[in-house]
């Protein structure tokens, strides 16, 4: 099984309002992907609740293998979320483990 796990952390010269949009319509998004790719075993999106930290949403997911993993990022419909997402990026980080 494969654990992928992503932070992001979005552009700082949001209005506070507008991103707090932005955070509940990615994770909305984000959580319906569950409905639509197979590979897709497990997805959990948290949006950050505190404000010392800098990173504003937590993606986990889980994989069966690593090609279902690749199937994912290809998919059409987490390319249409990722473009939103690109939009307000800042900073992305990344890990990918197997459990």
């Amino acid at each position: 099984m494969i654990k992928h796990v992503v932070l992001f952390k979005f552009k700082s010269d949001l209005q506070e309002t507008e991103k707090a949009e932005k955070l509940i319509a990615i994770k909305a998004s984000l959580e319906q992907l569950r409905n639509s790719i197979d590979e897709l075993l497990f997805i959990e999106v948290g949006i950050n609740s505190n404000p010392s930290e800098t990173y504003d949403l937590a993606l986990i997911s889980e994989f069966q293998t690593w090609d279902d993993l690749k199937a994912y990022v290809v998919h059409p419909e987490h390319q249409k979320v990722g473009a939103i997402i690109r939009q307000i990026l800042d900073q992305r980080a990344c890990v990918d483990y197997e459990f």
